[in-house]
């Protein structure tokens, strides 16, 4: 009888299984092909249903399917960040990115939503993260080398995030005080004073509450002329200089700004 210490060593097909494994998810999340490009549309289709829910929670909080949803919800995400882990080249440097944060915070709040609801607001920075994310652009944009829309995108999600995580800490925060007495009301409170139109019968009371409406009018103000500049300024091409590596040149470029690099950019027929 062998010692109760010894342990027999896997199986071949053991061995190979968990590479196999990482190497398939590997090529889903990062690989060129058609199935793999499939895979990642079905991937942040999810992630935008994931964030309408998010912005609708607060509403739907008392609905008897809202628990079931929640929980559907953190299962779907659980699942997806154990699969970006094992289909990362570097672990660690996953787990110390910002987003991985992002997302695990987002995901205690959905395995404790009755206890966690005041920070649920929150989750809508999983808006942010996406959009600004080289797993979107890679999968969705870039088929041009004209960077407009792209700028357009990523401005407005930035302002639309503002706008929501804005309304959930108004919510949260001054729920049933006088005008605010539900989560319309707050949002029609943030959009108000972040458009600068005041239109004054709603107002959060106390210094605290103008703290907050002084916040949410610069911020806004900012990031409304951050989107009109991506709609309104002159686009850039998309092209790497080859001695700098400047990536963005002006549509007509025929030099690098930076180096001064002769530039060799296609036109719309070569690309």
């Amino acid at each position: 009888m062998p010692p109760a210490d010894a342990i027999s060593p896997p199986e071949p097909g053991q061995r190979r299984l968990a590479p196999r494994i990482r190497a398939r998810l590997h090529e889903l999340y990062f690989g060129k092909s058609e199935r793999s490009v499939r895979f990642r549309l079905t991937v942040i289709a999810i992630d935008f249903v994931m964030i309408a829910f998010f912005i609708a929670a607060p509403l739907l909080r008392d609905t008897p399917a809202f628990l079931f949803i929640d929980y559907a919800m953190a299962l779907v995400l659980a699942a997806d960040l154990v699969a970006r882990a094992l289909a990362s080249d570097n672990l660690a440097a996953w787990i110390r990115r910002p987003v991985t944060w992002i997302d695990l915070f987002v995901l205690v709040t959905l395995l404790f939503p009755l206890w966690l609801f005041n920070l649920a607001f929150l989750r809508v920075l999983r808006l942010w993260t996406l959009v600004h994310s080289e797993f979107f652009w890679d999968t969705v944009g870039r088929r041009y080398n004209e960077t407009r829309w792209e700028d357009v995108i990523r401005a407005a999600s930035t302002l639309i995030t503002f706008i929501f995580i804005m309304t959930g800490f108004v919510y949260t925060s001054f729920a049933r005080t006088e005008g605010i007495g539900g989560y319309i009301d707050a949002l029609y409170f943030t959009i108000a004073t972040l458009t600068t139109t005041g239109f004054g019968d709603i107002t959060l009371p106390g210094a605290w509450g103008r703290v907050i409406s002084i916040v949410t009018m610069l911020t806004g103000i900012t990031l409304f002329v951050r989107l009109a500049q991506a709609l309104f300024r002159p686009y850039k091409i998309r092209f790497t200089c080859p001695t700098c590596g400047l990536r963005r040149h002006d549509v007509d470029a025929v030099h690098c700004k930076a180096c001064g690099e002769l530039l060799n950019i296609p036109n719309d027929d070569e690309v």
